[in-house]
């Protein structure tokens, strides 16, 4: 079968969505450009704006704005290859940069229609939250409709005599956010959210904080499923990182530095096909595929898995059923 370049909904939602907007603000500009003042607010400070534009400068910069930021990070969604993950987490941060941008540029534009002079004019700043809001439903819809088209080749012959061995036994571990992390964070960042709405008179910032801490939760808290079928990662609801047993050429046990190993915590991509899931200091599963995919996931239980692994993938066989963790259909 000939390898997937590109993945379609990826297209659609990560570069597709970004050009359409970034046209629609040039156009939508350029029809009322009749109904707004030469002089256009596109900054505030506070109450009042202290920052003015020529109208088609406005939209052109919006455009570029939103074509490099939120179509930069919105573009790896369309790559096949990249770990699904990787490819989910982008997307869910671009669409939600993308709705603000889109609300906002659109905002300024309806509270400037038939005015001559702008210097008085408001921006209701609830617009901001209710855009970055509505770009991460979006984002959520498009992450979910992602698949894994990552070449998965079978390994040519089981895992290295060296390496661990260990029970057919299913292992399971949460690794990176601990239900009481979590909830400190939520604490703490919608404290400083509502410092924001007491600040700017808004409630914007607390709606904003939302996607914000579900982006941020997802990427620092994770399930980790290893058995008969293989190794398998779920983040936000979802199955986003599934290694086949097939194409398991070894796991091994090793010791990560977060900054050292990767440049920091949480999902990162170090060289081509090299992903680790870093939540902490210390032990980690490394598995090498024959697709060359290497993951690396920190965790206690790094020994059980890779003897698990290892073991399983000695026969290629599958486990009993009455021991195999049941697969997530998405």
């Amino acid at each position: 079968m000939k390898q997937r370049t590109f993945d379609p909904v990826g297209v659609l939602f990560g570069i597709g969505l970004p050009v359409v907007a970034a046209v629609v603000g040039v156009l939508v500009t350029h029809l009322w450009r009749h109904r707004l003042p030469d002089r256009l607010a596109t900054h505030w400070s506070g109450a009042a704006p202290n920052g003015f534009s020529d109208p088609t400068t406005s939209a052109w910069t919006f455009a570029l704005i939103t074509l490099l930021v939120a179509g930069g990070c919105c573009a790896v969604a369309a790559l096949a290859q990249p770990l699904l993950i990787m490819r989910r987490a982008m997307l869910l941060i671009g669409l939600t940069v993308l709705g603000l941008l889109v609300t906002l540029q659109l905002t300024i534009l309806i509270v400037q229609l038939d005015i001559t002079d702008s210097s008085d004019v408001r921006l209701p700043t609830w617009a901001i939250g209710v855009g970055a809001l509505g770009g991460f439903c979006v984002g959520v819809i498009g992450a979910a409709l992602l698949r894994d088209h990552r070449r998965k080749p079978a390994a040519p012959e089981p895992p290295a005599p060296d390496l661990p061995r260990g029970q057919r036994t299913a292992v399971l571990d949460t690794v990176g956010f601990t239900r009481t992390g979590t909830a400190t964070f939520a604490v703490v960042a919608l404290g400083v959210a509502a410092l924001g709405w007491w600040f700017v008179g808004s409630f914007w910032p607390v709606v904003a904080v939302v996607p914000v801490l579900v982006v941020v939760v997802g990427v620092m808290r994770y399930r980790i499923v290893v058995d008969g079928d293989g190794i398998r990662v779920r983040n936000l609801g979802m199955t986003s990182i599934d290694v086949g047993i097939d194409e398991i050429e070894g796991a091994r046990v090793t010791e990560v530095s977060p900054f050292k190993d990767f440049g920091g915590w949480g999902l990162r991509a170090k060289g081509r096909g090299r992903y680790g899931i870093v939540t902490r200091t210390g032990p980690a599963i490394e598995v090498r595929t024959a697709g060359a995919l290497t993951l690396t996931i920190t965790t206690d239980h790094a020994q059980e898995m890779a003897g698990a692994l290892n073991s399983w993938a000695d026969g290629r066989i599958r486990k009993a059923p009455e021991s195999r963790i049941p697969r997530d259909p998405s």
